[in-house]
């Protein structure tokens, strides 16, 4: 019977505080580059949360083609211009891709003239959190999107992809046959 060769994860090069970028250059853990990454590797987390609760199998599918996405939209964020590294890059192809899903799924929700509270079904409340953190990663990659090869295709990427969840959300919540939320800019009974 061959040996497993056991690989560790563990390597103690981040021990003090600073990682690798693709391509070999040591920055800050703190940098408003890893930050980015970090952010979009969050994201897919949440995104396979959303997955595993989603009950519509198209979005399902979606989900996993996206978390796959992600990956390019990370190794993007983490190779510098000057890096000799070849990453995959995100392009603008990529973010047409997402306006396709969204046309495809919003005659099913309909267009909306009021503001949805975040929530509604399990998977549709995932897909709300994992717009915010979308939202979130996309401000993060704006602070140094300068500083990118493609940062405008990231930006429009991360954009359109937050548009998409949100629509996302919505046909989850009417595939599980949850009304949604709008809402109500009355006087608050809490103060």
């Amino acid at each position: 019977m061959a040996k497993k060769r056991i690989t560790r994860v563990y390597t103690g090069l981040g021990d003090d505080g600073k990682t690798s970028l693709l391509g070999g250059k040591r920055v800050r853990k703190s940098s408003l580059r890893v930050q980015a990454y970090g952010e979009v590797d969050e994201l897919n987390s949440f995104l396979g949360v959303a997955c595993a609760e989603a009950g519509d199998p198209r979005v399902k599918k979606l989900l996993r083609k996206i978390q796959n996405s992600l990956f390019i939209v990370g190794s993007d964020l983490a190779t510098p211009r000057d890096s000799t590294f070849s990453a995959p890059r995100v392009t603008a192809r990529m973010a047409r891709r997402l306006e396709d899903h969204i046309d495809e799924f919003l005659p099913e929700v309909g267009e909306l003239r009021e503001f949805v509270l975040p929530g509604g079904a399990k998977s549709a409340a995932f897909l709300h959190l994992a717009r915010a953190v979308c939202r979130r990663a996309e401000r993060s990659v704006e602070a140094f999107s300068e500083d990118l090869e493609g940062g405008r295709d990231v930006l429009i990427y991360l954009n359109r992809l937050s548009d998409l969840l949100f629509v996302l959300a919505r046909v989850e919540n009417k595939v599980a046959g949850t009304e949604e939320i709008f809402v109500d800019f009355g006087p608050s009974e809490d103060g």
